[in-house]
């Protein structure tokens, strides 16, 4: 299976956010901004924000005279035996926190060894998670995670997987051909938010953008009931512009 790698805004900004990470671990006594801007090439007003974030996740810490070190988690993340476990605290705690900022259930999801997997995901009473009545590796035709998965893979990567699993009729809305739903795929722009427009349980929407770090096919989705269907494409850019984080704790 290959990959139909093309770059995203979060893939932009995670990989912007390594370098600043990079830099920061090399000074030892702290680094400026001024520094940072100098050694990675990245604007002043696009580093403000990438500081910003990185403060916010725990990655880098300001000090007294207002330069940067490296931060807690990245401490944490450097023990190999709690590494692991690291990594899902540190995104679970990504999750609840977009999961808050977007007002949606979300949830991460990979594509490993050809079947769809949800790895991790934030809900709550307010945000409540869709009822997977049907399995979402059996589904992907018809969810906004199944579609950004596929639309990751190449021509023959999706063929693969559709001959695996019939495109049942989920609800009247849900593509059966698959002819059409491949022209859809291979039209979906990657920067553009993949959505589910009740195609898999009515009284649903939901919407993922890719998360890909190298080999590693990903994405990141939300789901709302039916009567907030009027805020999935607000919150579908709010996920979008918030994804760097997520990426982020794949990539490191």
């Amino acid at each position: 299976m290959a990959l139909k790698h093309e770059p995203t805004t979060p893939y932009h900004s995670a990989q912007e956010a390594l370098r600043v990470l990079e830099t920061v671990a090399r000074g030892t006594s702290g680094v400026t901004d001024t520094e940072i801007a100098l050694h990675t090439g990245i604007a002043p007003q696009r580093l403000t924000a990438l500081l910003r974030m990185l403060r916010r996740e725990g990655y880098v810490e300001q000090i007294t005279d207002g330069s940067y070190v490296t931060g807690e988690t990245l401490a944490r993340l450097g023990s190999a035996h709690h590494r692991e476990q690291a990594l899902r605290d540190k995104l679970q705690r990504t999750l609840d926190r977009l999961r808050d900022s977007v007002g949606a259930a979300v949830y991460m999801s990979r594509y490993v060894d050809g079947e769809i997997s949800i790895t991790q995901y934030a809900d709550s009473p307010s945000a409540p998670a869709v009822n997977e009545w049907v399995d979402f590796r059996s589904s992907a035709h018809a969810t906004a995670i199944g579609k950004s998965l596929l639309t990751q893979l190449d021509h023959a990567g999706r063929r693969d997987h559709l001959a695996r699993h019939k495109m049942a009729r989920l609800t009247s809305r849900t593509i059966t051909s698959d002819r059409l739903l491949l022209s859809r795929l291979e039209a979906q722009p990657p920067t553009v938010p993949v959505l589910d427009l009740q195609e898999y349980a009515i009284g649903t929407v939901c919407a993922a953008v890719p998360i890909t770090a190298g080999s590693s096919v990903g994405c990141l989705a939300l789901s709302l009931p039916i009567e907030h269907a009027h805020r999935l494409r607000q919150a579908a850019d709010t996920l979008n512009r918030h994804a760097a984080p997520v990426l982020l704790s794949m990539a490191i």
